[in-house]
């Protein structure tokens, strides 16, 4: 499994969360098309004006398609700030409680 994480900084509190808040609303429907992402977390800030977004994808090739629809796409209302990054890494464990 490979995970992507991209990274947001210089928000303000109020946009961060109703960007977050759209971003639930939108994946209420499944994932956007083109999006063969396994999961998705994501993770706000919003004192400090940062987001992270953790997608999951099962293959490389998932992940490259997966990165190449993300990368077209913004954030509901752009409320998350300046994208600082995007890392990919290979996910070695996953534990859930």
């Amino acid at each position: 499994m490979y995970a992507r994480v991209a990274k947001w900084e210089g928000a303000e509190a109020e946009q961060i969360r109703a960007a977050a808040e759209g971003i639930n609303a939108e994946a209420s429907s499944g994932p956007p098309e083109g999006l063969p992402a396994k999961g998705l977390m994501l993770l706000i800030d919003p004192e400090g004006g940062r987001s992270m977004a953790i997608s999951l994808f099962a293959t490389e090739e998932d992940l490259r398609q997966g990165d190449a629809t993300l990368n077209a796409m913004s954030p509901p209302g752009d409320g998350m700030g300046q994208r600082t990054a995007v890392e990919v890494y290979e996910v070695v464990a996953d534990l859930r409680m």
